[in-house]
């Protein structure tokens, strides 16, 4: 999702544009002068591009007319490359106005759809009008929510806004009874039940006794009723611990304790270091004199790393139990989106604009931070959280639901079982007639009390037998069945918990089933839909190498901390990052040596820039030895963290980071860089930069970003030959599967300085189009950079991911992987999970218009039918014989136009003739949009698989949900079926468990209709 936050954060200690530069103090004596203490200027709502982890990016639009008129010119081109060891033939389809293949951003998805109020759209067309965000448009009266900060009455007073009261709970002690019973009898043989228990309590039919015919069902349905009202006691009581904790709330100049569910919207609350947010507040002022807070999301997104927010310097200098303060907030209404939020703030006269970074929502644990205050806007079930928290989907077993199916075919045999019954009888009393009188056991007539027995003629006879049919054949579908299905489930489960090949004994962690329900659908897998960065590789960023200066740096690798420790003296004390880089020799001995050479300023500048351009938090940890101390470096984005220990361990330490300046020691010399603004990454711009006041008392913007939108700003006129090896040796990364991410800089001047912080402060405090205006400033400052490299970080595979997904292969099973990487990685990727192999031929679809993915189709058909009589080299299980193998390759920006439009069937048609689509560059309900592609139109059954809080619609929408405990949170192990920590479990879980599972449950279920058909028809 595309995060509407500012930009750039300018440093509130800025008060023109030269004078903080020109009071830059000696840093002779920082030593004695600097305060070291674990802080941040700022945090990245999303991560680098390569990040799998959020993947957004909408192509930029002017407007949404310009949108429709602009048209694309097609053009394709077909490479032929047969025996270059790669692939015989690669197929690529690509716009003229694409400079690079995956250059394309993956839609934005921000509109989810709420239930209830229109459809869920999975390309980017039905997001773009919702998209459009409210930053481009001033809030109109009717679409915003009024809020009076400190004064609740009069906010709500004419609104009438939802408390704060929160219930998940799914029953009252009213609504338990009736509600728990329509759920159950969605059954359709419990219908039937009950339909037998009725007939059976009629005089005419009573063929068992009353009572123990209306017991099974009684005991099955008291059963589940009393599971249910547990599990729904449980969540009353969570919902009431919740709603009773107590918050500091503003009342009449004093704070005073207050329980959650009492706080209303406007009032103003005060929180301390380690509580947790009651609602979605916006911040007035913090313990930090810059208005800096720390949050971790944990309880929101499942991430653990730290987060900042930030209070406006109009707010922020106020005493509210001394001073009163009142004001006027105008904001959007209750959204889904936890990454936006727009509005404006009228305080003391002054409009203050309002973004993503001046909220915090509720779930937030306040970090680092000792107190915070902020005025409540949304509460109760209207808060972001609330919103999101829709649970994961009912589903039901496809055993289960054939079994409903069998279910009515049984009843239409049973009814003609009696049917033939009733029709015998009206023929045995139509022939015995004048009998019945005296026929031994159909005795009519009483000749003791010379009255008849209940005879009610033979109509009503006919129809009595009928009904006593039913209820003597009812053993034909066994509620017993329903018992033993429960009961054969959870021996299941046990069997797969314990099973130690499922067992992780890097997070010491079990398999975990979540669902019982869906136990046997494990066997009947036929596509498997897999992120990749976390699932398939272990998210543990690791520095490899650099190109500095247009020189390859090759050699590096992750070491253990002992190995090559690099460290610091403060304060008698020593500093050595917690994880270290084995440095290469040659640049090693380069920063020390040959600082006065060309080669010697590109690296020393280069990791300046690895250091300073990025929002790491810095903690100091203790360890054994009192006069050792570990800096953990924590960051939003694993490549962050990992470029930032490469830095440290070639002498470019982070030490300290405050809102206003970082303290950096350079080879043993710290210096205090003073932050002057940082343009936040962003997912159209695709790079973040930092703008710092340099010791030597001159000003440099410092920027980082991916390949193809960093050569788009770099300055050619300047080194070109630096230019042309640095876009070689990206290749060479690119092709061992390393994620990439291009370094430049330049120097700003006095003049540009001034220029911009003015162009900064007229765009952040206009009212109409301020994310466009801002990105603009932002773009306007990231122009003819000087190169100084690039730099190359592996995320490994994990082990036996390659055999796994050969396995799964060769047992029929298709293997997609969705992920948010560039393209060129996921292809690398690719080839050494044996994902893709040598002998497949590839089929490459880059478009940006309707018209070029219809025609990419139509070439990509062609080919197909081509090869459809090419022996392939190995036979692949869901490939022909005697047609070679394909491979498909769209990114997301292709997507977009063909989603949820006529090109879904087209894309359908050529995804099943290939052996393996790998989709790059997709938003979250891109994911959910390709899973939705097999399930609407084929009866395989689908399993995603995942591990980010990005994988959870994908996982969500699938048959089969698996969530993989990794670094990136549990957001996904919450949403999901089942829960495991590695993907080659898979293999043992559906070749194994899966396999036995289905055909354990099958068996039995036939034993079950077979015995009792038996039974009935003996009977007959």
């Amino acid at each position: 999702m595309t995060s509407e936050r500012p930009l750039l954060i300018l440093s509130p200690q800025t008060p023109t544009a030269l004078e903080r530069i020109i009071s830059i103090p000696c840093f002779s004596d920082l030593s004695k002068s600097v305060r070291y203490r674990p802080v941040a200027i700022s945090a990245m709502d999303q991560p680098y591009p390569a990040d799998d982890q959020h993947c957004p990016g909408t192509p930029v639009r002017k407007s949404s007319s310009s949108v429709r008129s602009v048209s694309f010119q097609f053009k394709d081109s077909i490479r032929s490359s047969v025996g270059d060891g790669i692939s015989p033939v690669s197929i690529q389809f690509k716009d003229s106005g694409r400079s690079s293949v995956g250059e394309g951003n993956s839609p934005s998805m921000d509109s989810y759809g709420p239930s209830g109020s229109k459809a869920v759209r999975y390309g980017s067309r039905g997001a773009e009008a919702e998209g459009y965000s409210l930053s481009q448009k001033e809030i109109n009266d009717d679409d915003a929510r009024f809020v009076y900060i400190n004064d609740p009455e009069k906010t709500n007073e004419k609104f009438e806004f939802t408390g704060n009261l929160i219930r998940t709970s799914k029953y009252s002690l009213l609504t338990f009874l009736p509600q728990n019973l329509f759920q159950q009898f969605h059954r359709v043989a419990y219908i039937y039940f009950l339909a037998i228990a009725v007939l059976n309590q009629l005089p005419q039919l009573a063929v068992f006794g009353r009572g123990a015919s209306i017991m099974p069902l009684a005991i099955v349905l008291l059963v589940t009723a009393i599971k249910d009202a547990y599990e729904d006691w449980r969540r009353h009581r969570s919902d009431r611990i919740e709603n009773n904790r107590l918050a500091s709330v503003l009342v009449n100049g004093q704070f005073q304790q207050k329980k959650w569910k009492d706080i209303r919207v406007g009032e103003i609350l005060k929180l301390s270091s380690n509580e947790t947010l009651p609602c979605d507040m916006v911040l007035l002022s913090t313990s930090d004199p810059t208005g800096v807070v720390y949050i971790q999301t944990l309880n929101l997104d499942g991430e653990s790393n730290l987060k900042t927010r930030y209070a406006k310097q109009e707010t922020l200098s106020k005493m509210l139990e001394k001073d009163s303060i009142c004001g006027l907030i105008k904001c959007e209404r209750p959204s889904r989106n936890i990454y936006g939020f727009q509005a404006n703030m009228e305080i003391d006269g002054k409009q203050v604009s309002l973004g993503p970074s001046n909220i915090v929502l509720r779930g937030c644990d306040i970090k680092n931070t000792a107190w915070v205050t902020g005025v409540a806007v949304y509460a109760g079930r209207e808060t972001k959280a609330m919103l999101n928290s829709s649970g994961s989907p009912s589903k039901r077993s496809r055993l289960e639901t054939l079994m409903n199916r069998e279910i009515l075919y049984l009843s239409a045999f049973l009814v003609l079982l009696c049917a033939i019954v009733s029709v015998c009888a009206g023929f045995w009393l139509y022939h015995y007639q004048n009998e019945l009188e005296i026929i031994p056991f159909y005795r009519t007539f009483d000749y003791a009390t010379g009255e008849n027995y209940n005879y009610n003629g033979k109509i009503l006879q006919i129809f009595f037998t009928f009904l006593m049919s039913v209820i003597v054949f009812q053993i034909m579908i066994p509620i017993s069945l329903y018992i033993s299905l429960e009961l054969v489930r959870l021996g299941q489960a046990y069997f797969m918990i314990r099973d130690g090949r499922l067992y992780d004994e890097k997070s010491n962690s079990r398999f975990q089933c979540r669902a019982l329900n869906i136990n046997e659908d494990l066997g009947q897998i036929k596509y498997v839909f897999s992120d990749k960065t976390g699932t398939l590789t272990e998210n543990k960023m690791e520095f490899q190498c650099a190109s500095i200066g247009g020189v390859d740096y090759s050699g590096g690798r992750a070491a253990r901390p002992e190995e090559n420790e690099y460290s610091v003296q403060v304060d008698g004390q020593v500093l050595r990052p917690k994880m270290t880089v084995k440095p290469g020799p040659d640049l090693q001995w380069l920063l020390k040596n040959g600082k006065t050479t060309e080669e010697g300023k590109y690296a020393y500048d280069f990791f300046l820039a690895l250091a300073a351009c990025n929002t790491i938090v810095p903690l100091i940890v203790d360890t054994t030895d009192p006069s050792l101390k570990l800096v953990d470096y924590q960051g939003e984005s694993p490549d962050e963290q990992a470029l930032v220990y490469a830095a440290a361990t070639y002498g470019f330490m982070l030490i300290e980071r405050t809102s206003g300046y970082i303290v950096i020691d350079v080879q043993g010399e710290r210096q205090r860089f003073d932050v002057l603004g940082m343009h936040e990454f962003d997912s159209d711009r695709k790079r973040m930069s930092v703008i710092v006041g340099c010791p030597d008392k001159t000003m440099k913007v410092f920027v980082k970003g991916a390949d193809t939108s960093m050569f788009s700003v770099v300055d050619r006129s300047l080194n070109l030959d630096v230019i042309d090896a640095t876009e070689k040796h990206l290749c060479a990364y690119s092709s061992f599967g390393l994620r990439t991410l291009v370094v430049a800089m330049r120097e700003l001047s006095g003049p540009e300085f001034e220029q911009w912080q003015s162009a900064y402060e007229r765009a952040s405090t206009a009212l109409i189009g301020r994310a466009s205006l801002l990105r603009s400033v932002a773009c306007d400052v990231e122009k003819n950079l000087h190169i100084l490299g690039a730099s190359a970080i592996e995320d490994k595979l994990q082990e036996g991911v390659p055999e796994a997904i050969e396995s799964l292969r060769q047992a029929g099973i298709k293997v997609w992987v969705l992920t948010g990487d560039k393209q060129e990685t996921a292809i690398s990727i690719g080839y050494s999970c044996k994902l893709l192999t040598s002998d497949m031929t590839k089929i490459i679809i880059n478009s940006n218009s309707v018209r070029s993915c219809k025609k990419s189709f139509e070439e990509g058909k062609a080919m197909s039918k081509k090869l459809m009589t090419v022996p392939a080299d190995t036979h692949t299980e869901g490939v022909g014989p005697e047609r070679a193998p394909l491979a498909l390759i769209i990114d997301g920006t292709s997507l977009v136009h063909i989603l949820d439009t006529d090109l879904e069937q087209e894309l359908f048609e050529l995804a099943t003739v290939c052996s393996v689509v790998l989709c790059c560059r997709v938003a979250p309900m891109q994911k959910a949009g390709i899973v939705a592609l097999i399930k609407k139109r084929t009866e395989d059954m689908t399993l995603a698989i995942g591990d980010g809080a990005n994988d959870v619609a994908m996982i969500q929408m699938a048959d089969v949900g698996i969530g993989i405990s990794g670094q990136e949170g549990r957001q996904a192990v919450m949403a999901s079926d089942f829960a495991m920590g590695q993907f080659r479990f898979l293999v043992p879980l559906l070749l194994v468990h899966g396999h036995w599972n289905y055909q354990r449950m099958g068996y039995m279920i036939l034993y079950n209709f077979y015995r009792n058909a038996v039974f009935v028809l003996v009977m007959f």
